[in-house]
């Protein structure tokens, strides 16, 4: 079983437990307020294994299936079973990562909760685009774009979403979670970035 299967069965286990036990939730919800003043520092983590519902939960797991598996079979053939302990890493340092910008902003906001795997699975779908930067990715199985172009005006939309703060969507976690996955992968396989930017000779806008 890949690792990103277990994943996916761990956090929709977990989801549905905290769906039905409220107590669960309220303890492994990321609260920056309640971090910083019980030092709750698990929340960080714990908070990417609960989602506010199913179609939050289904999104996110399509996602993290369909280029995790992807990811996790680069990493492992590049360096083994160590290639498992780093895809790893890179999802779960993921989800704590793409919380501290939150942490920082909302740290003094006893109100504010957030929860999801938003940021980890960011992580992987740009770790994931720059393996192949070229391929189409297409949304609603309509307008397809290479994978390069959807990352820019992903990032480009996380940042706008995230300075109006006009929903309760963590935009941050999106933006940051891309942007660490970006940078653990260029660190831990330094050859994709040659990689990258040979494979962009066949770009293709449509």
């Amino acid at each position: 079983m890949s690792i990103t299967l277990v994943f996916v069965i761990v956090t929709v286990i977990t989801s549905i437990y905290g769906w039905n036990n409220e107590s669960v939730t309220r303890k492994w919800i990321f609260n920056p307020y309640t971090v910083k003043h019980r030092r709750e520092y698990h929340r960080f983590l714990t908070s990417g294994f609960l989602h506010s519902g199913i179609i939050h939960l289904l999104f996110n797991m399509f996602v993290l299936y369909m280029f995790g598996e992807q990811v996790e079979h680069l990493f492992r053939r590049t360096y083994g079973d160590i290639g498992a302990v780093l895809y790893s890493l890179l999802y779960l340092v993921g989800i704590v990562v793409s919380d501290i910008p939150t942490f920082l902003k909302y740290r003094d906001a006893p109100h504010y909760n957030a929860l999801g795997a938003s940021g980890g699975v960011s992580s992987i779908l740009f770790s994931y685009i720059l393996f192949d930067p070229a391929s189409k990715l297409y949304l609603y199985g309509l307008l397809g774009l290479p994978g390069v172009v959807w990352a820019a005006l992903y990032l480009v939309y996380s940042y706008y979403m995230s300075k109006r703060n006009a929903d309760n969507i963590n935009h941050d976690a999106h933006l940051y979670g891309g942007l660490f996955g970006i940078v653990f992968t260029i660190l831990a396989i330094p050859g994709v970035i040659s990689h990258f930017f040979s494979q962009l000779k066949d770009l293709s806008i449509f």
